[in-house]
């Protein structure tokens, strides 16, 4: 197998990077600024600056603490020392002296406490450095397409958007949605439902039958499981958020799934793990508006399953070839046209090294729509979880992270019922007519 899936259509190199850590700050300084240069992070150099400072009055505060409480256990034997001499003088004295510099001690921890936190804080703000094999760019327009396959439908010219097609074979409910709770949360009825229920069970037998174990997680997860995967502080906005109980509706099954390894050592032999989930998602998406956010292009509430992977570092981009090639294989049998793409440095996420997303073609909006992620976060996600794997040498290292939609359903269902629709009803493809019941919408 080659190092990439993809990499028969690419000439760019993949190669691991390292975690973000602060000796990778301190020793590889240039290396960083050049990997969040990349990812176009404002002030690099200044939050960079600002680490390695606090990180130096953290070193200091405890490299003098250190010393000082070496002498303090040195005063301490001589006072009884001097003491079964009969010098009780001197034995106040270095009484007193080493009253002295415990209170300094004292100083010198909140110090490095102070320094600590502020490093921390610091810490959360930076983004995972890209991987070698991202390409230079800003946006969506620099993004590199990698690979097409499907046949795209050829429609009348008086074909309906997805919204329409719902309406008309009462398959979805938007205003309803916005009675119940607002925009961006639609009401499935009827075949639409089934639709819904149809694909999720799809995906997760895909999944199964691929060697993920199905995990079925809570859907509120508290602060530290935000931070432990990257969305908290920096997608802070975007999430729902329970003020009394402190806790956050999940944007993707990736949070919790991968919070489970929180704080766990595993054994080498355990690697890797895979697990899907279906799970609701919820993302707030402040400031969504306009003909890109119509039907189901964009909402607050959807439905979407999970694969996550947990790794070795010299085995995560195999474990990648095998995500990206399981949601190729999902979108082939939908029969959808689809293209995967290869994500540049200013259009990927704040967690990721590197990232492939998935796009299917929907005939009457004319437009592609993303319905998959593919990333690999290397040892990012996995240093600020503490996920580390016990390797034959008994060393604990960190683990690398995974994650990809597999898949999310909205524009999943949006490309289906556009791209299907005929004189007679919508079609249903040949792999979900087991679990929908029905062969056409009509």
């Amino acid at each position: 197998m080659s190092l990439f899936y993809l990499s028969l259509h690419t000439n760019y190199d993949i190669k691991k990077t390292d975690m973000l850590t602060i000796k990778q700050i301190t020793e590889n300084t240039d290396a960083v600024l050049r990997g969040l240069e990349k990812k176009h992070f404002k002030n690099a150099q200044e939050v960079i600056s600002q680490v390695i400072e606090a990180n130096d009055k953290r070193r200091n505060s405890q490299n003098q603490l250190d010393k000082n409480l070496a002498e303090v256990n040195s005063l301490s034997r001589s006072v009884g020392q001097l003491m079964k001499e009969g010098k009780k003088e001197e034995a106040e004295t270095a009484r007193l002296q080493v009253n002295e510099i415990k209170e300094k001690n004292k100083e010198l921890e909140a110090a490095m406490n102070e320094a600590a936190a502020e490093l921390q804080n610091l810490l959360y703000t930076i983004p995972n450095i890209p991987n070698e094999g991202v390409p230079e760019g800003y946006g969506a327009e620099d993004n590199v397409v990698e690979r097409m396959g499907g046949n795209h439908a050829e429609l009348p010219a008086d074909a309906l958007p997805h919204w329409e097609l719902a309406k008309k074979y009462d398959l979805i409910d938007f205003e309803l949605g916005v009675k119940i709770t607002g925009a961006g949360f639609p009401v499935y009825k009827g075949k639409g439902a089934r639709l819904q229920r149809a694909l999720i069970n799809f995906f997760l037998d895909e999944a199964r039958d691929a060697g993920y174990l199905e995990i079925e997680p809570p859907y509120v997860v508290n602060a530290a499981s935000g931070y432990g995967t990257g969305q908290l502080p920096d997608k802070e906005g975007q999430m729902y958020h329970a003020n009394e109980d402190d806790l956050y509706l999940i944007p993707t099954a990736e949070v919790p799934v991968t919070n489970i390894y929180r704080d766990v050592i595993l054994e080498e032999k355990e690697l890797p793990i895979k697990n899907c989930a279906y799970s609701a998602c919820f993302r707030r998406e402040a400031g969504s508006y306009g003909k890109d956010v119509r039907g189901l292009n964009r909402l607050h509430q959807f439905n979407k399953v999970e694969i996550v992977r947990i790794d070795k570092p010299e085995h995560s981009y195999e474990s990648l070839n095998e995500m990206i090639a399981h949601v190729e294989n999902l979108v082939q049998k939908l029969e959808l046209p689809y293209r995967i793409l290869r994500l540049c440095g200013g259009d990927m996420s704040f967690t990721s090294a590197i990232t492939f997303d998935f796009e299917v073609f929907s005939a009457a909006q004319k437009r592609w729509l993303e319905v998959s992620s593919v990333s690999n976060f290397e040892s990012y996600q996995a240093n600020r979880l503490k996920c580390r794997y016990r390797s034959g040498e008994k060393k604990t290292e960190l683990c690398h992270t995974l994650n990809g939609s597999a898949l999310a359903l909205p524009r999943i269902v949006a490309a289906l019922l556009e791209n299907n629709q005929t004189p007679e009803g919508i079609k249903i493809p040949k792999a979900l007519i087991p679990y929908c019941g029905f062969d056409i919408i009509d």
